[in-house]
């Protein structure tokens, strides 16, 4: 299988930095950021700000399923 893994750059901060995730979440992190009415970088960069392990990709896919979770009913 095919890996959908999509490489991007973003600005955190005043830095510019890649980060690799599937571009599903790519595509749901920019729905999220429409929502807060931010913009992508400021919403990565939010969620740098309270990343506890370091691994920004793993950040941003455990963000986005954190507010799927909370904004979706499970198991309805």
């Amino acid at each position: 299988m095919k890996s959908l893994v999509v490489k991007r750059s973003v600005v955190i901060g005043r830095r510019k930095t890649s980060v690799s995730v599937e571009e599903a979440f790519w595509s749901d992190l920019r729905k999220i950021a429409r929502a807060q009415e931010v913009t992508v970088s400021e919403l990565v960069t939010k969620i740098d700000g309270a990343c506890q392990h370091g691994n920004l990709s793993s950040a941003i896919r455990l963000f986005v399923l954190e507010h799927i979770r909370t904004n979706t009913k499970i198991g309805a």
